[in-house]
């Protein structure tokens, strides 16, 4: 009799089997949309937002730290972390990247984990109308 409970408790098909499959936070559970990622859970969320660097840094910030968003289509995406303010800069920041997915209204969800700068090839190759990130600025709240 313990057989078959052990079997019905940790099989594949049990209820404690999966755990470990849905807990996978990498980018396989994020859709890449060029200049951000985007959850495809429709509960899922963030616990980070990564900002990804042209030369190869990155940096990466606690979403509950995130105190206001602000937009300005001609300054961009301003957020204000505890102490911290990052800028998003581009256009079509508050546009659809694809039906129903824009980088703003993630950012506002948490449903964005990262969001990349585009190099010179690919900012010339972007579609027009499309989300494009040019730069990520970084400076201290109180510089301003």
């Amino acid at each position: 009799m313990s057989d078959s409970v052990l079997k019905r408790y940790a099989g594949p098909r049990s209820p404690l089997g999966s755990r470990d499959d849905a807990q996978d936070d990498g980018d396989e559970a994020a859709d890449d949309l060029g200049c951000f990622g985007w959850l495809r859970g429709l509960r899922e969320r963030s616990a980070m937002l990564e900002f990804r660097r042209k030369d190869g840094r990155s940096v990466a910030y606690d979403y509950t730290l995130l105190r206001k968003v602000c937009f300005d289509p001609s300054e961009g995406i301003t957020l204000l972390f505890d102490g911290e303010r990052v800028r998003i800069e581009g256009r079509s920041l508050d546009g659809e990247a694809t039906p129903g997915i824009q980088l703003l209204r993630g950012i506002l969800d948490r449903r964005v984990p990262w969001v990349r700068e585009l190099g010179e090839t690919e900012l010339m190759a972007a579609a027009e109308g499309g989300t494009v990130v040019e730069r990520v600025a970084f400076e201290d709240a109180s510089e301003r």
